[in-house]
């Protein structure tokens, strides 16, 4: 059984059981958070697809830590007039086990 679930903007694959890196959540570690929009329920191939969102269907997680990406550069370079530029991000994410599925 899978659900596609929304989390923090982006819609996510969720089992039970199966680590999710997810935008930074206000949460404290080894707290449990429960998200509703549930797009799409798959449970042994009976396909729920919700208009928008599937009524009854949550998934509870758990915070397991919140921690920082790898390192994306971005550089921009103008040819034959001098111009580079270097700069870095690190998205903060937070990493969460999907628990439990009610659907």
């Amino acid at each position: 059984m899978y659900v596609i679930v929304e989390i923090a903007g982006q819609q996510f694959k969720a089992e039970k059981g199966r680590k999710l890196y997810v935008h930074r959540l206000q949460n404290d570690v080894e707290s449990s958070v429960s998200f509703d929009k549930v797009l799409l329920v798959d449970n042994d191939g009976q396909v729920k697809v919700g208009a928008p969102v599937v009524e009854g269907a949550t998934v509870k997680c758990k915070v397991l830590k919140h921690l920082k990406d790898d390192k994306v550069l971005v550089f921009k370079k103008k040819r034959r007039t001098g111009y580079q530029k270097c700069n870095g991000h690190r998205q903060y994410l937070t990493q969460i086990l999907v628990e439990d599925i009610v659907a």
